[in-house]
């Protein structure tokens, strides 16, 4: 894979990062409409950063530090990326308007427990860790890989801290 296509791969991703903060924005909305209540709210630009960085660190490191494409490492990343992507998308689908990139939830509603939740208690978690590694991977950008990978593994602590905490009360709260 060439330099520019892989530049238009992390440009997509972008785009699809854009798609995504268009459903938060609506879906915010339609939680709080319903006594919805945001929670972690200190973490949230960190989170926006990072994500923003890991795309930027991406192109950066690759562009300018010349990073190969190794094919059976490249091709197997985007294979990766792809299957992220899907799983991101079912996330978003099982959850409804009730998925946010914030940690907002409405009182007294159940867990979900269809789609991906089924077999997993945070799957979008999941996501985000292996798509973190494998973009960057995809062009060999490994320190790119190395420290999101790092940096979102603390975030993760206090994002995940932050939704328990928040779940817990909203599912004790009647409706």
């Amino acid at each position: 894979m060439s330099v520019p296509v892989y530049t238009v791969l992390v440009l997509l991703v972008g785009v699809e990062r854009l798609a995504e903060t268009a459903v938060s924005a609506r879906n915010a909305r339609w939680a709080f409409a319903r006594g919805g209540v945001e929670s972690g709210r200190g973490h949230y630009p960190f989170m926006v950063l990072l994500h923003t960085w890991l795309l930027v660190g991406c192109l950066a490191e690759v562009w300018l530090g010349d990073r190969p494409f190794v094919p059976a490492l490249g091709w197997t990343m985007l294979a990766l990326v792809l299957v992220c992507q899907g799983v991101r998308w079912w996330c978003i689908a099982a959850l409804g308007p009730r998925w946010n990139t914030r940690v907002i939830v409405v009182p007294g509603l159940p867990l979900v427990t269809s789609g991906p939740y089924r077999a997993l208690r945070h799957p979008n978690y999941l996501v985000v860790v292996v798509e973190g590694a494998a973009l960057p991977l995809v062009h060999s950008a490994w320190i790119t890989a190395a420290a999101f990978t790092v940096a979102n593994a603390a975030l993760l602590t206090v994002r995940l801290r932050a939704e328990r905490r928040a779940l817990r009360w909203a599912v004790a709260v009647p409706a």
